[in-house]
């Protein structure tokens, strides 16, 4: 989706790329200098005057987007939020010890849960965020985000990302450059993790990798090759879990990297 709002001699502009659903990842500019609100929040504005902002898995129907201009104009938005159907899926039966893992488990995924929230907090001026995502691997989808399990009657997290199913060892490439902020062979949920900063906010999680071919500080660029895919930590199959995130909150990846291409195109 793209809006665009112009005065004349291309003063007081405003462009909004992307899906204005829950889960969506959104590409404004706005001129040099401008100011930018979502729903009465800062919004960080890169030197070019691009920003990205997102819509969280239960956004509201409706969000206030004001633009300040440098020269004191003002613009408002009205941003109408489409609404998302999200799964739900009932598992009885499960193993104790899936359910609830004993207290050394515990520990080392808490862990884990940690480091990867320590990383999507990073704020960074990488400008590799401008640049439109490409897809990690090729492959059927086997997991959405947005949907959620309930194990033997406890309700699990709803699923963070998109799981792409490929055989083991296909290669994952990077959907932008960016920082490589983890690069973990061992998690325990997720097995071999990469989580790489793209700047601005915006940062990319792949787990279950059977192999991590970067390391932590490097700058990647976008098609490079990170890892591979596998089935390490918690998966019942090789696939790649891709999560997208604009700094702590969750975003759909098939709503930010768009339809995925053919294989062989």
């Amino acid at each position: 989706m793209l809006i665009l709002a112009a005065a004349p001699a291309f003063a007081h502009t405003l462009t909004l790329d992307g899906a204005m659903e829950q889960g969506g990842l959104i590409h404004g500019k706005a001129e040099p200098g401008a100011r930018v609100t979502l729903d009465g929040h800062a919004i960080r504005v890169a030197p070019d005057g691009a920003f990205i902002f997102g819509f969280f898995r239960n956004a509201p129907a409706h969000a206030a987007l004001d633009i300040t201009y440098p020269d004191g104009a003002k613009t408002h938005r009205d941003l109408s939020v489409t609404a998302q159907h999200y799964q739900i899926q009932p598992i009885e039966g499960l193993p104790e010890n899936q359910v609830s893992p004993n207290p050394e488990t515990l520990k080392r995924i808490l862990h884990d849960i940690a480091a990867i929230k320590a990383a999507h907090k990073i704020d960074s001026s990488d400008l590799d965020f401008e640049t439109p995502f490409i897809w990690p691997v090729l492959g059927p989808i086997s997991g959405v985000f947005g949907s959620q399990r309930v194990l033997d009657g406890q309700p699990r997290a709803p699923h963070a990302g998109t799981d792409i199913a490929a055989p083991a060892g296909t290669p994952v490439k990077a959907p932008a450059g960016g920082t490589v902020i983890i690069a973990e062979p061992d998690f325990v949920l997720d097995g071999g993790t990469v989580v790489i900063d793209h700047g601005y906010g915006l940062s990319t999680l792949y787990i279950h990798l059977s192999k991590i071919a970067v390391h932590k500080g490097e700058h990647v660029r976008q098609g490079q090759v990170i890892g591979a895919v596998g089935a390490t930590g918690r998966a019942t199959g090789a696939n790649l879990h891709w999560g997208v995130y604009w700094y702590e909150m969750a975003l759909d990846p098939m709503l930010a990297a768009g339809p995925m291409p053919k294989v062989g195109q």
